[in-house]
């Protein structure tokens, strides 16, 4: 698959270090993420310390990444 977005992802990594790893393994680790609408894709990163929102466009192979943060700021965004 094609990534989209990937800035969004190096900068999160720049400002959570502990992320890092996760981040650059999520390809591998689709065991906690929770399928939406719209073909839109939540991923549980480090242990749910954090949110990574993509949508998927599975006829082109491309993932977008929508949005990266903590959870706290994904519940707030979320409601």
């Amino acid at each position: 698959m094609r990534l989209v977005g990937r800035e969004k992802l190096d900068e999160f990594s720049g400002a959570h270090a502990d992320a890092r790893p996760w981040i650059a393994n999520w390809k591998r680790s689709y065991a906690s993420a929770s399928f939406l609408a719209d073909k839109v894709v939540v991923f549980n990163v480090k242990g749910n310390s954090y949110r990574m929102e993509v949508q998927v466009a599975y006829k082109t192979g491309t993932v977008v990444v929508r949005w990266i943060g903590t959870h706290a700021e994904y519940t707030k965004r979320t409601g």
